[in-house]
């Protein structure tokens, strides 16, 4: 009887992987795309990790970018709304900075063509990190005589300590946020192991239910377009009143607010789902507490299917696979005033 499970057992993991291997299942690169007139230098990561880790880029010196977008954990800060100068909070959950630049736009509603451009937005929205505009940046930044040295060294020319060299050396910096070697990347690379057999079973589940229609690809956040692009669905896409009810998730109008445009009424960016387990709440307005529960809803919202418990159970299972090996993250040397105190508002 033992042997005919063991083999019974091993009949079914066979199904799956045949089911699972209709799908494109991709493993992370380990490097991330850069654009031509922003090529990643040693210099100018090292200058975007300090400006990244910076509050001085805030009004009151508190924020930093890596207040809302923690690399100590899953790249974001696990609130519904990140807190902003004055204590003031966001609409929106902060997406995780973690594998961002396998992004074609950046933002929830795809705002921000580049992650150069996604860098400038908070440091000057009033209700983040509260700047009155990147001059005021710039001058702090050229009191502080190692800012000047590094910015030096990173690029060329007599004025480099400008808005688009901070917003190019904090986006060179991001693109080393990466993590691969997941256990799903090694199962995909031959390692059967890699997986438990209810991840495999969540793994096929996730494509025969259909989750792949927006989540594929490398970054399981649909096709690699060219940036500025962007990959976009409606949410929700179906109607549900005990969900809105709950969660509130049609008020905010998505890419809407950004273009004024009727036709981009509740389209938001399809989120990766790399790490998605470190990175609760959950949905755009992070009002979803567990991996589960957006398990279900997105059964319910997007999928119209009414998810069973196991299924839930194992799709989650999968998800968890998802999370990679993080890099050593160093805090760096910050530079300092010289001879003065930090001019606060």
């Amino acid at each position: 009887m033992f042997e005919l499970k063991r083999v019974l057992g091993t009949l079914t993991l066979a199904v799956i992987s045949l089911s699972v291997s209709a799908i494109e299942w991709q493993a992370l690169p380990t490097k991330a795309p850069e654009p031509a007139n922003n090529p990643t230098t040693p210099a100018k990561v090292e200058l975007g990790k300090m400006l990244y880790h910076d509050v001085r880029l805030s009004s009151n010196g508190v924020l930093s970018c890596n207040s809302c977008h923690n690399v100590m954990n899953g790249g974001d800060d696990n609130r519904g709304g990140s807190i902003g100068v004055r204590n003031q909070v966001g609409g929106r959950s902060a997406p995780t900075v973690w594998n961002s630049a396998f992004s074609s736009v950046q933002f929830w509603d795809g705002r921000a063509p580049s992650l150069e451009e996604q860098a400038k937005g908070p440091v000057t929205n009033p209700g983040e990190m509260g700047m009155k505009s990147w001059d005021d940046v710039v001058v702090r930044l050229k009191a502080m005589p190692e800012y000047t040295k590094a910015f030096a060294a990173a690029f060329s020319g007599d004025s480099s300590v400008t808005a688009d060299n901070a917003a190019k050396a904090i986006a060179a910096y991001e693109r080393t946020l990466i993590t691969p070697n997941s256990a799903y990347d090694k199962y995909v690379k031959g390692d059967k192991s890699a997986l438990t057999e209810q991840q495999v079973k969540g793994m096929n589940t996730f494509a025969e239910v259909g989750c792949v229609g927006c989540h594929s690809g490398a970054a399981f956040n649909g096709p690699q377009l060219p940036e500025g692009t962007g990959f976009y669905q409606k949410f929700p896409a179906n109607e549900n009143g005990v969900f809105e009810a709950r969660y509130d998730f049609s008020s905010d109008l998505g890419r809407f607010e950004a273009t004024k445009n009727d036709a981009d009424k509740h389209l938001f960016k399809v989120p990766t789902l790399r790490n998605i387990a470190l990175t609760a709440p959950y949905f755009h307005n992070g009002k979803v507490q567990s991996l589960e529960d957006a398990i279900k809803i997105m059964g319910t919202l997007q999928l119209s299917k009414d998810l069973s418990a196991e299924q839930v159970s194992d799709i989650a299972a999968f998800l968890n696979g998802l999370t990679g090996e993080f890099p050593k993250i160093e805090m760096p040397r910050l530079p300092a005033y010289a001879n003065k105190a930090f001019p606060t508002e």
